[in-house]
């Protein structure tokens, strides 16, 4: 009896739920013409949004940078061959990892030096600098309408202010102008930098408006990303190496000297045997032969300090370069137009099936006279 009970119910549930559907479907289908007026309504609003959006491309470049360790290997076997015994050639973890290339290529003063990067676009209408083509991109109309009022109060001020030339040569990172600001805020935007922490592989990416544009741009933040890991991890190094070249030429200039000292009073004492002679000639020489061993010592620090220096060069290795687009990135105008449509029908048959009782009741309730 009750597996009987509960298939009655459950046959009553069924029929109730077709019988809702087919109601549905008869309120959508008495108010096709207004879901046909909402089709209407979202292809228009589709093809207006879809039209004000400007075109994007998108560039990826991948690198493939080396460990942030040296090896100091080759240099400590090159140093013990020289004969200077064990020396710390570097085996410390480097400071600057592949975590931190996302922060660097955000920074200011890497945006800033993007600035003057000449640029040319695919058509050939525009030759410029990056911070004069950042001016030429287009925006949606309701960034206009959004920006009105900050555009307002911008004029208004300019009228009691004396206009001054923007210099994008010599700008300082501790003080931008507003325009400086909202480009350095647009290409931080447009550039990013994403690292897998456990491979190490970092993907550069550049969205512009122009392929070419965007290609040449994506090819110098790799270029000028290389140059600053490059400068930062050969920095100490070249110091030290710096430091050993003028040491160098110092305890050259030593030896030298003793060694013109001693040949003079050579030349000057030849045939003498006097003891105090004697002396002075074995002090000379003994002062020549300490010059030539200090300066000796210093020449092979020399080479293995160049060495360290060239050792200490990252390699990035560019699994994926940069080359121009030839399709836009971005959601397409096609996916868009779909996209508003659907949210135009999908939004009207809501408000037939639902919103329309809802808003009535609530109406009548708002309008019945209090008791």
């Amino acid at each position: 009896m009750n597996e009987n009970n509960e298939y009655k119910t459950r046959a009553q549930e069924d029929e109730e739920l077709e019988i809702d559907l087919m109601e549905y479907v008869r309120k959508l289908w008495k108010a096709r013409r207004i879901l046909l007026k909402a089709v209407g309504i979202g292809i228009i609003v589709g093809i207006i949004i879809a039209v004000s959006i400007p075109r994007q491309y998108t560039v990826k470049v991948t690198l493939s940078p080396e460990s942030g360790k040296s090896s100091g290997g080759n240099l400590s076997g090159m140093a013990a061959m020289l004969g200077i015994g064990s020396m710390n050639l570097g085996s410390d973890a480097d400071a600057l990892n592949v975590t931190l290339f996302p922060d660097i290529v955000a920074s200011t003063p890497f945006v800033l030096e993007l600035f003057n990067t000449r640029v040319t676009t695919l058509d050939g209408n525009i030759d410029t600098t990056l911070v004069a083509y950042l001016s030429e991109q287009k925006a949606p109309w309701w960034n206009m309408i959004m920006g009105a009022p900050g555009a307002i109060i911008g004029g208004v001020k300019s009228l009691f202010s004396e206009d001054k030339e923007e210099d994008n040569t010599g700008m300082d990172p501790f003080h931008l102008t507003r325009e400086q600001a909202m480009k350095v805020e647009s290409l931080r935007r447009a550039i990013t930098a994403n690292v897998d922490k456990k491979t190490g592989i970092t993907t550069v990416s550049v969205t512009l408006q122009d392929p070419l544009v965007t290609a040449t741009i994506t090819d110098t933040v790799v270029v000028k990303l290389q140059e600053y890991i490059t400068a930062y991890r050969v920095s100490k190094a070249q110091q030290d190496c710096n430091y050993l070249e003028q040491l160098y030429k110092e305890r050259q200039q030593e030896y030298y000297a003793a060694q013109q000292s001693y040949a003079a009073y050579m030349d000057a004492n030849k045939g003498v045997i006097l003891q105090s002679a004697l002396t002075e000639r074995e002090r000379l020489q003994n002062e020549m032969n300490l010059a030539y061993q200090v300066y000796s010592q210093v020449a092979t620090q020399l080479q293995v300090a160049r060495a360290k220096v060239q050792e200490a060069k990252p390699v990035f290795a560019v699994v994926e370069p940069a080359s121009v687009p030839l399709q836009p990135s971005g959601t397409s105008k096609k996916m868009i137009l779909l996209g508003f449509v659907f949210l135009a029908v999908a939004g009207t048959s809501v408000w037939i099936l639902f919103g329309r009782e809802l808003f009535e009741s609530l109406r009548k309730e708002l309008n019945a006279p209090i008791e």
